[in-house]
């Protein structure tokens, strides 16, 4: 069976390996903002995607660097210009995926990196096949339930259904490629295995494709 050129490896021509779409998920809680910030520290070659997001910003969160922070108006407003590669309601807000910011870091070559909720990532997965699915997971249910103790913003009735929710997240690791473990004080191990991964995929003999 013959192959064609473009389907193989830049690296085989000597070229720049093709630019990587890596999609960060798990149950809320786990620590996919601190793994993302610590992955910034490390000077990676990433364009991070930031999410959409009609809910109010948390204390410290930065409008443009942890969210696009929108009115309900606004965000609807996105959805009908068809802006947003998927979104969805989380929690009684809206929350989805900018088109612009995805097209730019892989135009200019670089990795493009997004966090995502897992309901989010299952309708990326069916729109952007080529992306790389990667699950956050806790060292255990334990951590995760001393993680999301710890926030201290939600009422006891908000804290059980996050939990339950969480719970329901832990169950879907199947349907991503990779798992990748954040246990309780050792972020750099977790962000360790994701540089494994890229460094993995981006010796391919044929690379994923991104179409959007």
């Amino acid at each position: 069976m013959m192959t064609h050129d473009n389907e193989l490896n830049p690296l085989l021509r000597g070229a720049r390996p093709q630019p990587l779409m890596l999609v960060i998920s798990g149950p809320s809680g786990v620590g996919k903002d601190a793994l993302l910030a610590r992955l910034r520290e490390c000077d990676e070659a990433f364009q991070f995607v930031v999410t959409a997001t009609s809910r109010p910003p948390r204390p410290n969160e930065v409008d443009g660097v942890d969210y696009f922070f929108y009115d309900t108006a606004g965000f609807e407003a996105l959805i009908a210009q068809n802006e947003l590669v998927e979104w969805a309601e989380v929690y009684g807000h809206y929350k989805g995926i900018p088109k612009q910011s995805i097209r730019a870091g892989l135009d200019s070559g670089h990795n493009v990196i997004l966090r995502i909720d897992v309901q989010g990532a299952a309708t990326l997965k069916r729109l952007v096949p080529g992306a790389i699915q990667v699950f956050l997971a806790p060292g255990s249910m334990d951590e995760l339930k001393q993680r999301l103790l710890g926030r201290g913003t939600e009422s006891p009735e908000q804290f059980a259904r996050r939990l339950t929710h969480a719970e329901r997240e832990m169950a879907q690791v199947g349907a991503f490629d990779y798992v990748v473990f954040n246990r309780a004080e050792r972020l750099d191990d977790a962000v360790a295995q994701i540089q494994a991964i890229i460094k993995a995929e981006q010796q391919r003999v044929r690379p994923r494709r991104i179409a959007l």
